[in-house]
């Protein structure tokens, strides 16, 4: 329950770039088994949005690492968004990325209180999305564009396969003015370094939410885990 802090800290110190932060919900429906069985232990502990700012408040006496708040729409709703964002500036919260809030709607109805707080919205592009549609998100992104991997959820993949590579070349050839950073199926030291061939970055969700569930100590095993995803750039 009040880990948070903790799993932060030890992520920046182990050589971390950027964290993301999942907000549980009761049907994350972008997630796979991993993440999906996370929020339903998050929820049943009690965790929610209040108890999640209370935890952070103190996080930028810690660290300055860019932080992002991940999840759904209806949790952010019924918290209230001018409240969610306001929350968020106070606490030092850099962007959120919301994968059901559709882009035209956060133009339309959203995107003057993000401005107005300072807050990222970080949009999505998947394998499906064309030229002119990625082209559209990129000129009303901010920070960055989450490349999702594959039309599936997230969650532990073997590898990338031929489709993918195509997919990610054909964005990296659009020489976009925001970076992409690739996520899904993100698992292990090769696909992390085969992402990054294409991209800004990758983006590490299910591999790392299951070892926070392994035996030993948690600072440890998460020092050991970025060093395996690193070691193929130092």
């Amino acid at each position: 329950m009040n880990s948070t802090a903790g799993i932060i800290t030890s992520l920046a110190d182990a050589g971390t770039d950027m964290i993301e932060i999942g907000m549980p919900f009761s049907d994350p429906m972008a997630d796979g088994p991993v993440i999906q069985h996370s929020n339903e232990i998050a929820l049943q502990n009690g965790m929610n949005l209040k108890l999640l700012f209370n935890q952070l408040q103190d996080i930028r006496k810690e660290t300055d690492i860019p932080i992002l708040l991940m999840g759904y729409l209806n949790p952010v709703v019924q918290f209230g968004i001018e409240k969610f964002c306001q929350k968020c500036k106070v606490t030092g919260i850099d962007g959120v990325i919301l994968p059901d809030l559709p882009p035209m709607v956060f133009v339309e109805e959203y995107l003057p209180l993000f401005e107005k707080y300072n807050l990222y919205n970080i949009l999505l592009i998947t394998p499906q999305s064309d030229d002119e549609r990625i082209h559209a998100i990129d000129k009303i992104s901010r920070g960055f564009i989450y490349m999702v991997s594959s039309s599936s959820v997230t969650g532990v993949k073997g590898s990338f396969s031929d489709e993918q590579f195509t997919y990610f070349k054909r964005v990296k050839d659009l020489n976009l003015n925001n970076p992409g950073l690739i996520g899904f199926g993100i698992s292990s030291s090769v696909t992390f370094k085969n992402a990054c061939k294409y991209s800004a970055g990758a983006i590490i969700g299910s591999a790392f939410v299951s070892i926070l569930g392994e035996r030993g100590d948690i600072d440890e095993n998460i020092k050991q885990f970025v060093k395996e995803m690193r070691d193929f750039f130092l």
